[in-house]
């Protein structure tokens, strides 16, 4: 059975209907009103207006029963929470603190639904103060007693290297894997990755030791069954062979292996060859890392070795490579302020 309106109740539905000022769910419901009066359907009504049959039933029994003031909502939501400066102080004072279930850190829900406000306005509060309490970062506390000696003594060969000399940054990269993967590499193709199967084969383990001469950029780099004493030695021997006029300063981490008997035997053999120690835990000061980061990209992670032969081929053919264009790593370490010691801010739970 059609709706009754009358006139004025006909004007005012048409007028929230064309309103584009009041809000959407007015209008929505106006209209509801409108189709009944002219004798729609449930079904008709609900397609057109992209609602459920309920949804027109519920309106039309508050209309009958309260005429217009029935479209009212009963509950129209509470007022939104106004950011202040103590209202960003007191979340971001909570989401340094552990949550109470036991989890290992806050999410905008989470944290929402503790303090009774909206999970948006955490999210903008932790954009606005820079928190991320989804990520972690890892670190690596320094404990050598002259790491400003130490670290000085690195960065000075970087930024103001001795008159003649060369200085390379040296390590080792250890266990590099020859994996041969057992099914077929499916290509990248539009809107999909390239694929590998999961399953491979181990054909063993080498090391890499590999120079990186600061300030050409250029690498010297070879291959061997294991990092000891006897490689790094035979290591120090190519580097001095490749340029044998020039005295050379080796910067090192604190392996044993750099600091035997047989290396200082070299050294004392070969006074031109300076040794450099990075203090210790602290191999970002090294450079040559940042090149094993970026062989370890650019072949390592994803290359399919079929043998060891192959896997230390691979690996010379990169370097010889990366040699007719290398870059220089423009570095520095311009505030020491944001070291990590033992003096630093930390949360003990």
């Amino acid at each position: 059975m059609a709706l009754t309106l009358t006139d004025a109740e006909r004007a005012e539905l048409e007028r929230r209907m064309r309103s584009r000022k009041g809000r959407a769910e007015d209008a929505r419901r106006a209209r509801v009103i409108l189709l009944l009066a002219d004798g729609e359907s449930y079904a008709t009504i609900a397609s057109a207006v992209g609602c459920y049959p309920d949804y027109v039933s519920r309106w039309k029994q508050r209309f009958e029963a309260e005429r217009l003031p029935g479209l009212q909502a009963k509950y129209r939501g509470q007022r939104p929470t106004v950011r202040t400066p103590a209202l960003e102080a007191r979340v971001l004072a909570k989401t340094r603190q552990p949550p109470p279930d036991g989890s290992t850190h806050w999410t905008t829900r989470k944290m929402a639904k503790a303090l009774g406000i909206s999970h948006m306005l955490v999210a903008r509060i932790w954009r606005r103060a820079g928190y991320q309490p989804h990520r972690f970062e890892r670190y690596m506390l320094s404990d050598d007693p002259q790491f400003e000696q130490k670290a000085a003594d690195v960065i000075g060969l970087y930024l103001n290297p001795p008159q003649h000399a060369l200085v390379f940054a040296a390590d080792e990269k250890t266990a590099i894997q020859a994996l041969d993967r057992l099914d077929p590499v499916l290509p990248l193709s539009p809107g999909r990755a390239e694929r590998h199967g999961f399953e491979y084969y181990r054909h063993g383990t080498l090391s890499l030791y590999a120079a990186l001469n600061t300030t050409t950029g250029e690498v010297i780099g070879q291959t061997v069954p294991r990092h000891t004493s006897e490689a790094f030695v035979e290591f120090l021997g190519d580097i001095l062979a490749a340029h044998p006029r020039r005295d050379v300063h080796v910067i090192v981490d604190n392996l044993s292996a750099h600091k035997t008997k047989r290396v200082q035997a070299f050294l004392d053999a070969h006074p031109r060859v300076r040794l450099h120690f990075t203090p210790t835990y602290a191999s970002w000061l090294n450079q040559v890392e940042l090149w094993f980061n970026k062989i370890e990209r650019d072949l390592l992670a994803r290359g399919i070795f079929t043998s060891l032969p192959d896997l230390a081929r691979k690996i010379r053919r990169y370097i010889k490579r990366y040699n007719e264009d290398p870059k220089p790593i423009r570095w520095t370490y311009s505030n020491p302020a944001h070291r990590i010691t033992t003096g630093s801010a930390v949360t003990v739970h």
